[in-house]
């Protein structure tokens, strides 16, 4: 390896001027100035809710008797599901037959019998004056017996009332059944439903 010389004076000088004439290629990259950056945008701050208000409890007093819940029910009652219900039988012989100006031609009472007796008795029924070529029938099912209320769910008195106008809807039942609406004070009233039966095909 060579042995590295010293300048003299005169070369010393002569470098430092071509030195000052010089430019540099690059920029040096430890002294270089970043680009200034964008403001951070101010945070948002999140609404503040009210808080809801405490329920306003009732209170109870020693020797006070307990207040009676109001009972809550989701579906409409059956009277009025049956009377919203669409018209599929002809208006003018409905309407007759909601105000008890059509008779029966055949009816069965269901009273006293249980839902085990009561479901193929009103099937037998139906079926015969179907085939018979009957259009309207009545269908006593009496208006049941309010029992004791126990619980906070309600409780849905006249079992029969209830059932027979499910059961006219369902197999083997609905195809011969066209209109079920409550009857006429005449007739029972809501103790009992007019079925107006198709025509036999």
């Amino acid at each position: 390896m060579a042995r590295r010389r010293t300048l003299r004076p005169e070369e010393a000088e002569l470098w430092q001027a071509v030195a000052r004439t010089a430019k540099p290629m690059h920029a040096p990259t430890l002294h270089r100035k970043l680009p200034d950056a964008d403001p951070m945008p101010p945070l948002h701050k999140p609404e503040v809710l009210p808080a809801p208000p405490e329920p306003k409890l009732n209170r109870f007093r020693i020797g006070e008797r307990k207040r009676e819940a109001p009972v809550l029910d989701t579906l409409p009652p059956l009277a009025e599901r049956l009377a919203t219900a669409p018209v599929l039988m002809d208006r003018k012989n409905h309407d007759r037959m909601v105000r008890g100006k059509l008779s029966p031609e055949a009816r069965l009472d269901l009273h006293g019998m249980t839902v085990a007796e009561a479901h193929p008795e009103l099937i037998r029924f139906i079926l015969n004056a179907w085939n018979d070529g009957l259009r309207l029938v009545l269908v006593i099912t009496g208006k049941g017996k309010q029992g004791p209320d126990h619980g906070p769910i309600p409780i849905r008195y006249g079992v029969l009332k209830h059932q027979v106008p499910h059961w006219l809807h369902l197999p083997p039942l609905g195809p011969c059944v066209l209109q079920v609406t409550e009857a006429h004070l005449k007739h029972g009233g809501s103790g009992a439903y007019y079925v107006y039966l198709r025509r036999p095909r």
